[in-house]
């Protein structure tokens, strides 16, 4: 996806063109344009298509994107995903190891961070903690994105740290879960459907309406940009929110395990 975005620019400046430039002359957005060249949006073929004629690059962007595997998968820098995360309008997380991190108390998050193996050293450590802390500014901002979470039962239970942090993350997570923009349910433990089975995901929606999706394992990440997978994911998502309680019974459950510290 990088490699098109690349030859994508180097063909516009051949031509004497700028992205908003190029993108008036095909009455495109200009962000359009910009994250396509920058790999974060996938060229589809009838754009592909536009672009090879326009810019007279004899079908070469189209033969591109045919030979695209369907997921784009490549090593992901922490920087990467921060940045489409702060650029997101609508964020949707599903949870069923830790909780995410745009939820997380900084005493939770680094001893989720000294849980790493083979071990972060203290620089390390407090590198990653200001950035993960740091992203949670989004939900702060002027017009935050729409974010909402479905988290399996068991995350709300690990005493990550000890119980005096897993006290404070609960109540932390009581506080953020009443923010407008925000949304949290709980997948229980006792629930009869469960469409999460295949692990934690996110959906994310770009501020030209590209839809795209991440998966984070233990060895390595995916950005998958292909229409079609994306919108599995997302209908396993919608099936998630409504297998888990809803806002008002997640909350219930929220406050009677804070009862019960």
């Amino acid at each position: 996806m990088k490699m098109l975005g690349r030859q994508l620019a180097a063909a516009r400046r051949a031509k004497g063109l700028s992205q908003p430039g190029l993108a008036a002359a095909l009455n495109i957005h200009e962000e359009t344009v910009a994250s396509i060249e920058q790999g974060r949006r996938v060229l589809k073929l009838d754009m592909a298509e536009l672009f090879d004629e326009f810019l007279e690059t004899k079908g070469m962007l189209a033969a591109g994107v045919a030979n695209l595997p369907e997921v784009d998968q490549f090593p992901l820098w922490a920087e990467e995903y921060i940045e489409q995360e702060r650029e997101a309008i609508a964020l949707s997380l599903y949870a069923n190891q830790t909780l995410p991190g745009l939820l997380q108390t900084e005493a939770y998050a680094r001893a989720v961070l000294r849980e790493r193996v083979p071990a972060y050293d203290d620089e390390e450590i407090q590198t990653k903690l200001a950035g993960r802390i740091g992203r949670q500014e989004i939900l702060q901002r002027k017009s935050p994105p729409t974010v909402s979470f479905v988290i399996w039962e068991p995350v709300l239970h690990l005493a990550v740290g000890g119980p005096d942090i897993k006290t404070e993350q609960l109540r932390h997570l009581r506080r953020v879960a009443e923010h407008p923009c925000v949304s949290v349910q709980f997948l229980t433990l006792d629930s009869a459907s469960h469409a999460g089975l295949d692990g934690p995901f996110v959906l994310l929606e770009t501020p030209d309406h590209q839809h795209l999706a991440y998966i984070e394992g233990q060895r390595g990440s995916q950005w998958v940009s292909d229409a079609d997978e994306v919108s599995i994911l997302a209908r396993k998502y919608a099936m998630l929110r409504t297998q888990a309680l809803n806002t008002d019974y997640s909350m219930g459950l929220l406050d009677g395990l804070l009862g019960e510290q």
